[in-house]
Parts: structure tokens; sequence; C-alpha cells
């Protein structure tokens, strides 16, 4: 049972001395996207940190002093695991060591799109199997409303009942949803700000104060149930807005004579009440094409039906078909076969600069030109230098790279798919080269030689297409 005291428990006061004497070991389980930031900058901060990954290769190259997340330092990796602030281990047999542990791991959904909190119960069991006084567990990994109280709560209380701990006086749980934007320099692990919800007053107290060792901003909320509800807003409200746009770049494209693109610049010259989102081939990342969904599954336990949020994500999940049929008509109006014509997709990481490739929508489209049968195709992507598409049954299929983007490259192709707009791409190069090319960013806005813009399909731009 949930201990609730207006004084803080002998329990708390530990922990936060401890965290205020930087003497706190700070765990982490899950070494990706999110875990292995957050690890490296408590040991930035000063801290101890344990990070747990069952990846015995990951933590094989972190113990060499080997990054391999783009928005880590490699120097940090390299100095603090040789000055020992950062140990990693692929087991749990240390966690009794640490203080705080922050729970990081993946959360996806199953093929009936319903959330898969396997690594979370995993994760939370063996934590709970070392669960000792004065401990504070925070899940970061995001989830639906309800997770931290109805999942993970139950675990933790049914391993501390044997030993009589309680939750709120003994140990604590809360909820801190990640923030993590990869390739966003401005905005980083040391400085966005946090919102933190505690099954207990205490526990939010001491989880807003664990997170306060490594950013100024921390906002706390009165529940987990409001901090996990925020972390799908967030998210939610991107998908809705860009599936507005998508809608409306078909919409261009139907209609004819109207860029969706100028249409946005114009209306983004309206100093309030309109924020710009773009068009694009389809969402990815981790969280934005799979929180409406966590939603929606919510929703309807409580016999809701979110409706509105639920056709943004179709629409959006249908922006790589809608893709793959533009390269089609561009095959078609070329002397060559589907068989036998060649694609090159320029991208496979889901946004631009970054080497995340997590649902990009270049894996739909690869495997959509697969199933129409198109003779070859191949992808360059300087951030990803080799790609794999998993298919429903877990077969891994290798998809052909072009190393170097030359010339010849792009002139061996039919059509060019423009997936991901890393800067590292040169427009007008492209355009010269590659006979035709499908735009589905924008990125070739700068090419203006009215011959080159007739070799180029950008999607809203409404050209009329049937």
């Amino acid at each position: 049972m949930a201990a609730s005291s207006s004084s803080p428990s002998e329990a708390a006061r530990t922990v936060q001395a401890r965290l205020h004497a930087q003497e706190a070991i700070i765990g982490v389980v899950g070494l990706g996207y999110v875990g292995l930031p957050l690890a490296v900058q408590y040991a930035r901060s000063g801290f101890d940190t344990l990070g747990i990954d069952l990846d015995a290769q990951r933590v094989q190259r972190l113990r060499a002093g080997e990054n391999y997340i783009d928005d880590v330092d490699d120097k940090d990796i390299r100095t603090f695991v040789a000055e020992g602030r950062l140990q990693v281990e692929s087991s749990f047999e240390r966690a009794a060591e640490a203080d705080v542990f922050f729970v990081c791991v993946p959360t996806p959904m199953t093929d009936a799109k319903n959330p898969d909190l396997t690594y979370v119960e995993s994760a939370i069991k063996s934590v709970a199997e070392h669960l000792r006084p004065g401990q504070l567990i925070v899940l970061k990994s995001t989830t639906y409303p309800g997770t931290t109280e109805e999942v993970v709560r139950p675990l933790l209380e049914a391993a501390a009942a044997d030993t009589h701990l309680d939750l709120g006086r003994d140990y604590f749980l809360a909820f801190s949803p990640e923030r993590i934007d990869p390739g966003n320099a401005e905005y980083t692990t040391a400085n966005t700000p946090l919102v933190v919800g505690g099954v207990t007053e205490a526990g939010t107290q001491v989880a807003a104060l664990a997170l306060k060792q490594i950013v100024d901003a921390v906002h706390p909320v009165s529940t987990p149930k409001v901090a996990e509800m925020e972390k799908l807003l967030e998210n939610i409200f991107r998908s809705v807005n860009i599936a507005l746009v998508n809608e409306l770049a078909q919409l261009c494209d139907r209609m004819g004579g109207v860029s969706m693109w100028e249409v946005i610049d114009a209306a983004a010259t309206k100093p309030f009440g309109f924020m710009p989102f773009y068009p694009g081939p389809g969402l990815g990342g981790h969280c934005i094409p799979i929180d409406p969904h966590y939603l929606s599954w919510v929703a309807r336990r409580h016999d809701f039906e979110t409706s509105f949020i639920t056709l943004s994500a179709q629409v959006n999940e249908q922006m790589p078909f809608y893709v793959t049929t533009a390269v089609v008509e561009a095959i078609a109006s070329r002397p060559v076969r589907l068989q036998e014509a060649s694609v090159l997709v320029l991208g496979v990481a889901y946004k631009k600069n970054v080497s995340d490739t997590r649902h990009s929508p270049a894996a739909r489209i690869i495997q959509q030109l697969w199933d129409k049968d198109i003779g070859h195709v191949c992808y360059h992507d300087p951030h990803v230098p080799t790609y794999s598409i998993d298919d429903r049954d877990g077969a891994s299929t290798h998809v052909p790279t072009v190393d170097s983007l030359t010339p010849e490259a792009l002139q061996a192709c039919d059509v060019a798919v423009l997936v991901t707009d890393h800067d590292a791409y040169d427009g007008a190069t492209i355009v010269q080269h590659a006979p035709h090319v499908i735009d589905t960013r924008n990125a070739l806005a700068g090419v203006t030689a009215p011959h080159l813009r007739q070799k180029i399909t950008l999607l809203g731009e409404g050209v009329g297409q049937p």
C-alpha cells in the first residue's frame, strides 16, 4: 500500500541527500536513443552511472569506448568509461547498487496495433528482484496513460510484499516522458525541460530532484497519468497537423495549379494562430507513428473512439503508398517496363542528418516497390552505410546500396526518390544527372532552371496528377 505523509520518510531523505551530494548511483535500463544520452548526461554531471542493456554487443562496444548514437559525443563515451563514471552491464546482477533507475526500453505495437509492454514488464521485473529501501524507479518509455500505475506499480508491489517495503515510504515510482529529438543540436538532454509525475507526492518530489541534477526546468504534475497523456499529446499534436498538410498536398496534386508548399509559406507569414507543418513521405521515429494507436487503444477501453486521431494516423500511414504510386507513374512515362526499371531511394533515415531508421517511411516505400516487381531497387544514405528491411515474419532482407552518389550512379537509375533531405545531398547534381526525381520534401526548391524542373515531381506541388 502506498504511504502518504507530509514529512519525508527516512528513505526519501536518504536518496535526496545522496542526490544533493552527487553520491547517488544512477541506473539506466536500455542504452538506446533515449537511455545512452541520459546515462552520459548524468556521468557528465558528476554521477556514477550504471547502464544495463541485454544487447551484449552494445555493452561490448561501450566498454571498448565505442559510441553508436549520433547525439552522443564519442569523446564522452571514451572518457566516462575510462574513468569509471559510466559502467555498463548486460545483466541486472548489480541492480541493487543503483539509487535511481530510469527505464528507457522500447514500447512497440503488436501487429494488431495494440501496445506491447513486453520490454517494460521484463525490465521492471528484473529491477524488482533487487528492490531495496531508498530506490527510485522512473519509467521514461512512451506509453499509454495508466501504464505506471496499472502495470509497473503492481509488479513492484508484488516483489516488495515479502520484504514489507511500502511504495512512497521505502521506495518511489514516477513517470517522466523522454524528450529526445535526434539531430537537434539546440535542444538536448542537457537543456530540454522535463515533465514528471509520481505515484505518490514523495515520488514526485524525489523524481523531480533527480531530474534537476541534469536539467534546470522540471515541471511536476499531479499523477503519472497526466505525464503519460502529456507525452501522447506532444506527439499526436504533430501527427494530426502533419496529416492535415499531407491530405491537402494530395488535394493540391489532384486540383493542379496550387502548390501546397507555397500555400504553407504564405500562411506562415501570419504572426499568430498558425504553426507551419510540411508534407512528407510518411512519419518515422519511434513515437509519432505509434502514439496515436496507443491512445486509441486505451480510449477503446473506456468505450471512447478517437476518430479524429485515428483518421490522422491513417492519412500519414498512406503516404508511402502515395509516393510509390508517383514512382510507378514516373516509370510509366519512360521507355522501360516496371520489371526492368531501376529506382534509387535517396535517404532511408526517418529524418535529415541522422542515422536513425526506426519506422522510416523508406522501408514501406522500398517494400512496395519490391511488391510492384520493380526490376532493381537500391538506396543511398550518407548516414546509413547498410540497411535491411524486416517483413512481418521477421525475415530480414538486405537493400543494395550505392556507396557513392556519383553522376554515373544517378544516371543508372530511371527514377530517384528523395525520401530524406540530408544536407549532404546536392540538389543540382541530383536533378542534373537523374532522369527523373520524386521529391517528397521540397528539398529541390533551389533548382529553378525550367529544363531541370521538368524532371522533378514534387509532392503537393499541384501538378494535376490523376
